[in-house]
């Protein structure tokens, strides 16, 4: 199933306790329709000492959101995505369906 959200997009969050941050998708689970977004549904993670982490602790890491819960933003505009085939190349690509213009 192809996703309208890809790693690197940036996007901006239409529902849950982050409704309205803008940022960048660090990385995408099609499997899950899940996707961590960069400073989004942040958690807390008590960690003990080991090798990597002498001291342990508190760490704060991204946990997956709902890739319906995202809309990708282009320029400064949240817009839908569609897909149509390139004339020139021939391969699919996703456009803007607020503006028109062709997402890379």
């Amino acid at each position: 199933m192809k996703l309208h959200v890809k790693k690197g997009d940036m996007v901006q969050v239409i529902a849950g306790d982050d409704k309205g941050k803008i940022a960048k998708v660090l990385k995408v689970f099609p499997e899950k329709n899940r996707a961590i977004v960069e400073g989004v549904n942040v958690n807390k993670k008590h960690t003990k000492p080991n090798a990597r982490n002498t001291q342990g602790g508190i760490i704060e890491q991204e946990a997956p959101i709902h890739i319906s819960n995202l809309m990708v933003v282009v320029g400064k505009t949240p817009t839908r995505i569609g897909r149509h085939v390139d004339e020139k190349t021939g391969k699919i690509v996703r456009y803007s369906k607020k503006t028109g213009e062709e997402i890379k």
